[in-house]
């Protein structure tokens, strides 16, 4: 049993069975230790509190997280007597028992909002240590199950549930697979599994458990309240998204890929010949001279200060792609090498992917540079500042395959300057998100947003947007995105989107896939950020010479093309209020896209719609999913009157109704009296 450090006070120690532990306030915090295993339960921000145990000693400060350092200052109440200890923060009591299993209640009314849960009346308890080695252990925590129990969030994910009760996902990144574990119940609490560790979560009926895989204690934070307000304190802990810049709520041209300056600027050009709007285009991979040289290739982009110059002119922002790949052919390798700048590996060599690159007809074995070493941060940084920020003032960058891309996937073979890759793995994303934000506000610059395939907890503050990686062209696919939007938003990530039109594949000549392209459209058009982007047929085999089919509003023919320009300048009447909700969800942690329920949470209906959203408080959105309708259904919910922002006929809300929806409309619906510019 652990002692009480000295001259602290030891309030409550049963002695008559072993399995009573002891009880103690330390700084605010209430501390029970029994069984060699110390737990601590403190305040962390209003209505929350931050739970962390170990075995083998006290808990530990400055392991890698997704908090921020200091928890917002609270009033709590800490209480002990024989056999139990309490703490107070607001809406939220914790009650500690005296073998140390764990109850959070409302405050109100003592109600339970969720319990740990034992695996077996003797052994083992809620928490489990397997040691590993070296003071690491497989840590399981493990909580009751509810039967009426809804379960959101958990970053992004394609299997197209909102309602993730019942099943079992890796805590892991993956391209279009996204973990960041904070989890939203229909219980009324928000709980983050503050842990980068490889794992996973279970939602099982008989109970909910998380998995550690390898980490030197356990760790999460958990709030009491409605889901808007869980999302504002969530926020507050994790840190909340800059403003997005004006920019980027636009429209943002892309295709796999633009091989030169040429073929990039006249698509920019046709763009405002036609009078179309336009705010960003990408340069995409393969326009650097080697893979981790972070540099235009001048033979395909022999004068990048001409073309930025150009887009400046045409008001089109320059986004360029950036790998955090190195190929040993780069100028780079030897000296990130030789300064422990990789991530390392436990057997092998520091190479972690086979990767095309110019000059070889086979692949080369790349390397990942570090994100969480703060000197390979500062070096990649360099890199980037010297050769694309200041020649050319390029400060937009999309942050490709950042899970990293592993190849094969073995994240346990990784060494990181934070730490064995089973115990840190999962923060790749987010680190490498800050390797560009606090480079760019060192450079004084203010309006920052990054395009990242993968993300973690915290990602948000380094103004990472997320898409939904490399996915299918079919409704089906589309269908899913809805749901991955909204649980995403549901973790934290408020600047997220898809490539419109899907991934994998597409031609632009098939009437059918005309069909997906306008509906995804709409769709993109109401999404956080909207970006046109895909691999569209006839594509090629991946190397530098690679490009697929077009991918232009125009390259759908003329029908559907008109749709789609329809859809163009929808977005641009609707910017000024995309930035308002932009600034919610700067100021107050809002996401832009939220699902039915964060606005109406005692509407239980609400709770069960995954095919359409809010986009802010003011508008909702219900995207056809089906080829061929031309009638849509849609839940509109109870609590306020809803009008079809198309025809201006009013509905009352707590009912399903049927609208038309014929190619060229996407129902959307107005709340209680807004205007917004919908209609033409």
């Amino acid at each position: 049993m652990n002692q009480p450090a000295e001259n602290q006070p030891q309030v409550s120690l049963a002695q008559s069975s072993p399995t009573v532990g002891t009880f103690r306030e330390r700084d605010g915090a209430l501390e029970w230790s029994g069984r060699q295993e110390t737990l601590r339960v403190e305040p962390w921000g209003p209505d929350a509190v931050r739970v962390r145990a170990r075995l083998g000693g006290p808990v530990l400060d400055g392991l890698p997280g997704a908090l921020l350092p200091q928890a917002p200052p609270t009033p709590s109440t800490v209480k002990t007597e024989e056999g139990l200890g309490r703490l107070t923060v607001g809406a939220l009591t914790v009650e500690v028992d005296a073998e140390g299993l764990v109850r959070f209640l409302r405050t109100e009314d003592g109600s339970e909002v969720l319990s740990e849960a034992r695996a077996h009346f003797w052994w083992p308890g809620p928490r489990l240590y397997t040691a590993v080695g070296n003071g690491h252990h497989r840590l399981e925590q493990r909580f009751a199950a509810y039967d009426d129990e809804r379960l959101y969030g958990l970053g992004q994910h394609q299997h197209g549930r909102l309602d993730q009760k019942g099943l079992v996902l890796d805590l892991v990144q993956r391209n279009a697979e996204v973990g960041i574990p904070v989890l939203t119940s229909s219980r009324g609490y928000t709980l983050l599994w503050n842990n980068p560790a490889i794992g996973r979560v279970e939602l099982a009926g008989n109970g909910t458990r998380w998995v550690a895989d390898s980490a030197r204690q356990i760790d999460y934070w958990i709030t009491a309240g409605a889901p808007a307000d869980a999302q504002r304190r969530y926020s507050a802990v994790t840190g909340r998204t800059p403003m997005l810049p004006e920019w980027a709520a636009g429209f943002w041209q892309c295709k796999l890929r633009y091989r030169t300056q040429d073929e990039l600027l006249a698509v920019a050009r046709e763009y405002k010949r036609r009078g179309l709007p336009l705010s960003a285009i990408v340069c995409d991979f393969f326009h650097w001279t080697h893979l981790g040289e972070w540099r235009f290739d001048p033979a395909e982009w022999p004068d990048p200060a001409a073309m930025v110059a150009e887009l400046d002119e045409l008001g089109v922002k320059l986004v360029v792609s950036v790998w955090p790949s190195v190929s040993p052919l780069s100028e780079n390798h030897a000296v990130m090498e030789q300064r422990g700048h990789f991530i390392g590996t436990q057997y092998g060599p520091l190479a972690h992917a086979d990767w095309p690159d110019k000059g070889v007809a086979s692949t080369v074995q790349v390397a990942f540079y570090d994100a969480t070493n703060p000197e390979a941060r500062e070096f990649v940084w360099s890199r980037i500042r010297d050769n694309y920020l200041l020649p050319y003032g390029i400060d937009a960058f999309w942050l490709d395959a950042c899970e990293p891309e592993l190849k094969p996937g073995f994240p346990e073979n990784l060494r990181y300057w934070a730490g064995p890759g089973l115990e840190v793995g999962n923060m790749y994303p987010a680190e490498n998100a800050r390797t560009f934000h606090e480079g760019l506000c060192a450079e004084g610059k203010k309006d920052i947003v990054t395009l990242n395939r993968s993300a973690w907890a915290g990602s948000q503050r380094h103004g990472a947007a997320l898409w939904s990686g490399d996915i299918g062209t079919d409704f089906a696919t589309l269908r899913r995105q809805i749901a991955a939007g909204l649980n995403t938003a549901l973790s934290g990530i408020p600047w997220w989107n898809t490539d419109i039109g899907g991934f994998h594949g597409g031609d632009p000549d098939d009437p059918s896939y005309r069909e997906v392209m306008v509906r995804w459209f709409q769709f993109g058009a109401l999404s956080p950020l909207m970006r046109l982007h895909g691999f569209r047929d006839p594509g090629m085999p991946l190397g530098p010479e690679m490009t697929g089919g077009p991918n232009e509003v125009w390259s759908y023919g003329e029908e559907a093309g008109a749709i789609l320009e329809r859809y163009l300048r929808l977005r641009e009447r609707l910017k000024p209020y995309i930035l308002k909700v932009m600034r919610e969800a700067h100021e107050e942690g809002l996401p832009p896209m939220r699902p039915l329920f964060l606005e109406f949470p005692d509407d239980k209906l609400a709770w069960q719609v995954s095919d359409a959203y809010l986009f802010g408080a003011e508008l909702l959105v219900a995207p056809v999913l089906e080829p061929g309708a031309t009638t849509w259904t849609t839940y509109l919910p109870a609590g306020a009157g809803w009008a079809d922002a198309w025809t201006g006929e009013t509905y009352e809300g707590g009912q399903a109704v049927t609208v038309d929806a014929p190619l060229d409309r996407i129902p959307l619906f107005l709340r209680d009296g807004a205007r917004l510019p919908v209609a033409e």
